[in-house]
């Protein structure tokens, strides 16, 4: 299954084996969605409770405090958006059977690290080349 460009590789997995790592990907995305939806509504307490105190029974340090821990909800509810793109990316590899090729070597990704991190598209031996 080759494209236009001829440099998508077909996936080394069967059909099964896809359909496997599909359902992790599937769990992770539910669980990923869960989480967002707990940070949104933690982000919009946080941001009604920031503008319902008064002045006065307001402490600066807690300002701040609240701010930083607003600014870390935000940054978690940010990463966990890209999560879920990664892994809508990593479904759309499925459906085109290029899923499991390390872009880097071209070689097969091993399936106990795409079950470690289902959204990669690189093997360990690229990964671990980066930080040489």
């Amino acid at each position: 299954m080759q494209d236009k460009n001829n440099d998508t590789r077909v996936s080394p997995y069967t059909d099964e084996e896809l359909e496997y790592f599909r359902q992790i990907i599937v769990n992770k995305r539910i669980e990923a969605e869960q989480d967002l939806q707990m940070l949104q509504t933690s982000l919009k307490e946080s941001t009604e409770n920031a503008s319902d105190e008064s002045a006065y029974s307001f402490h600066m340090a807690d300002a701040g405090s609240d701010a930083q821990e607003r600014e870390k909800t935000y940054m978690l509810f940010n990463r966990t958006k890209k999560f879920i793109k990664y892994l809508d990316d990593a479904i759309v590899r499925i459906n085109n059977k290029t899923y499991g090729v390390c872009k880097v070597t071209g070689k097969k990704i091993s399936k106990g690290r795409l079950e470690a991190v289902p959204h990669t598209q690189i093997s360990i031996e690229a990964k671990l080349k980066q930080y040489k």
